[in-house]
């Protein structure tokens, strides 16, 4: 595998440190393409207060006059670690950004945004595109009228944006399929933190202590009506944050992980199926194996010769 010398990376790091901002735009070829899911350019600026926004030094497609605004053909994320603003776009409207939150741009949507003037602002950045790229940042984990992500300057985010500056600045071998990875992670992160802050601490605590259960009793039946009864909820809220959180209803998470069950005993056991089933609470062999070959694509017989 090819490396960069030790004082390739050490002249990569000082490059970094030093600069007031770091900025760089990726040429990408089309084997760079065909991966799927590309980085376009990454950096980041220091913008004093009181000084003119956006800097120079952007291609002209980037940049932008307050007055105009700008559309953007690739995707893009924009995590603010210091100083204040505002961010507007056409789907969103006006909207305040402090320092530890970040906004999403997307390809085709008109948008705008900069410091106030008063504190300035340090700006870090990432562009993305590609056919994997369209899948992640579906509707149904992004919204257009939800961009900014408040508080999300986590350790861990701010970790991936270090790994992502250290490999476009050294350009190690491979490093467009690399960074990709760390890109998809940041991205991964960016929304858990967003569907994490759309529930409450109480609830998650309620959904924790429902998996919790499920695993202490994946041998026996859970009435989760007398569950949530014991607990305060409606069965129909507990059901809907549950799903929300996990993308599976109670019941059908607790199935899941009972088939789970009954895969590792038919890898690791010789106990039959009818004796599985029943040790995990199905109500007959036959159902149990029905939902079996629902779940797996096999029967429990074919599971243990082929599974």
């Amino acid at each position: 595998m090819i490396s960069n010398t030790e004082i390739d990376k050490y002249i990569a790091h000082i490059d970094i440190q030093n600069k007031f901002d770091f900025k760089k735009y990726i040429p990408i070829s089309e084997l760079d393409r065909k991966w799927g899911f590309v980085i376009n350019n990454l950096g980041y600026s220091k913008i004093p207060e009181n000084s003119t926004y956006p800097p120079k030094g952007h291609p002209g497609s980037h940049m932008f006059s307050w007055e105009s605004g700008r559309i953007l053909k690739g995707y893009h994320f924009i995590l603010i670690t210091e100083g204040k603003g505002v961010f507007e776009s056409k789907s969103a409207g006006m909207q305040n950004v402090q320092s530890g939150d970040g906004f999403m741009l997307f390809p085709g949507e008109w948008h705008r945004y900069r410091p106030v003037k008063e504190t300035g602002w340090t700006e870090n950045w990432i562009g993305f595109s590609g056919q994997i790229t369209e899948s992640i940042m579906q509707d149904l984990f992004f919204d257009k009228e939800k961009p900014v992500f408040q508080n999300c300057a986590s350790i861990l985010v701010l970790n991936l944006f270090k790994s992502l500056f250290q490999l476009i600045a050294e350009e190690p071998f491979g490093y467009h399929r690399t960074a990709s990875g760390v890109c998809i992670q940041l991205i991964a992160e960016i929304c858990n933190i967003q569907k994490d802050s759309e529930t409450s601490q109480q609830t998650n605590s309620l959904i924790s202590k429902a998996k919790y259960l499920m695993h202490k009793k994946i041998d026996e039946n859970i009435d989760f009506h007398t569950f949530c009864k014991n607990n305060s909820i409606s069965y129909s809220k507990f059901r809907t944050d549950f799903k929300h959180q996990t993308g599976f209803a109670p019941l059908q998470y607790f199935l899941l992980l009972k088939i789970e069950k009954a895969k590792d005993h038919l890898k690791h056991t010789d106990m039959k199926a009818k004796q599985i089933a029943f040790m995990l609470g199905f109500k007959s062999e036959n159902y149990f194996g029905r939902i079996f070959k629902i779940k797996t694509g096999f029967t429990p017989q074919q599971f243990r010769k082929f599974g």
